[in-house]
């Protein structure tokens, strides 16, 4: 069985995006940054050809509740350095102090806008047989794991 290059569809000029989905991940107490395994595993799954980040950044909260933001130019990180001038930096103020109201304070936490490149195939080819996307979403992890879980009972 042939296996779906991306080439069938001319991936090089293809425009569907593959699904686009955020995360914020809170860090650990006193860290303003990545940690060293969150930067590998973040740097392999763009270098596997697996994502491809958009937008990141980091948003402390200090303990008054006042807001400071890095953005990944910033950020000192050399792990992020295969990230740096690639990002497209959407994330706008509103969707920042929607993150920020999340974070505790005293607390920082990344933000990361990523496209998933593995799904971005299968819309190419969709799109390349006349086919269009009229619905995605994404399905609250816990909403699985309870479903599984009542499942077993």
């Amino acid at each position: 069985m042939d296996h779906f290059t991306g080439e069938e569809v001319g991936m090089a000029d293809a425009t569907e995006p593959g699904p686009i989905d955020y995360l914020v991940v809170e860090l650990p107490d006193g860290t303003t940054s990545l940690t060293d395994v969150m930067c590998a595993e973040l740097t392999g799954l763009v270098d596997g050809g697996t994502v491809r980040v958009l937008d990141l950044l980091i948003v402390r909260r200090d303990d008054s509740g006042a807001v400071a933001v890095t953005e990944l130019e910033e950020i000192g990180d050399p792990g992020l350095d295969a990230l740096r001038g690639s990002v497209a930096e959407i994330l706008a103020l509103e969707d920042i102090e929607n993150v920020a109201a999340a974070v505790a304070p005293g607390r920082s936490a990344v933000v990361i806008i990523w496209e998933y490149l593995c799904a971005r195939r299968f819309a190419c080819a969709a799109a390349s047989s006349g086919a269009r996307l009229v619905a995605q979403g994404r399905i609250p992890t816990q909403a699985i794991v309870a479903t599984l879980e009542a499942d077993d009972h």
